[in-house]
């Protein structure tokens, strides 16, 4: 009888012990959310407490303009399969060299045919060899447009069949 009552009290012991942790892990989450609700609201964070310049519409720059190129279709390494790749995009230029990349636009659609009939499937399948295929037409056009010309290349289309 004395063996049962002290398993008894063993019991709630040992049950209050796996709480301990548990009920300090809400208290720390609690005094951290209310951390950070009072960072937020006093602008303590360094982001915040700039007011924002704009009255709801978004402003563009005028001085820009976008220059559309013709649609490239090249077909892909023979890695790929016989497949092809269909490029479609528009030239972020300053508004004063929109004649001037026009005048190159043939030498800037042949650097990108190059470029992308070396570009393999592997180098399509994941969002950082997009980012990085994007970086390396731009710089090949730039290269092209000369110093300046070219700002940003915006891929419209990128298909592969």
């Amino acid at each position: 009888m004395v063996a049962m009552a002290d398993a008894d009290l063993s019991t709630p012991k040992g049950r209050g012990r796996k709480a301990i942790p548990l009920i300090l892990g809400l208290v720390l989450a609690l005094a951290g959310a209310g951390g950070g609700y009072l960072a937020v609201s006093q602008g303590l964070l360094p982001w915040q407490g700039r007011e924002s310049t704009h009255e709801g519409a978004v402003h563009v720059a005028d001085n820009i303009a976008f220059v559309a190129m013709e649609p490239l279709i090249v077909n892909l390494p023979v890695q790929a399969g016989g497949r092809y790749l269909r490029f479609t995009a528009q030239l972020e230029v300053p508004a004063d060299s929109v004649s001037a990349v026009n005048h190159v636009m043939p030498r800037i659609t042949d650097v990108l045919n190059g470029y992308l009939r070396a570009v393999t499937p592997a180098d399509l399948s994941d969002a950082s060899g997009m980012m990085r295929m994007r970086g390396m037409m731009l710089r090949r056009v730039q290269a092209v447009a000369g110093e300046g010309n070219v700002r940003n290349i915006l891929i419209m289309e990128l298909v592969v069949n």
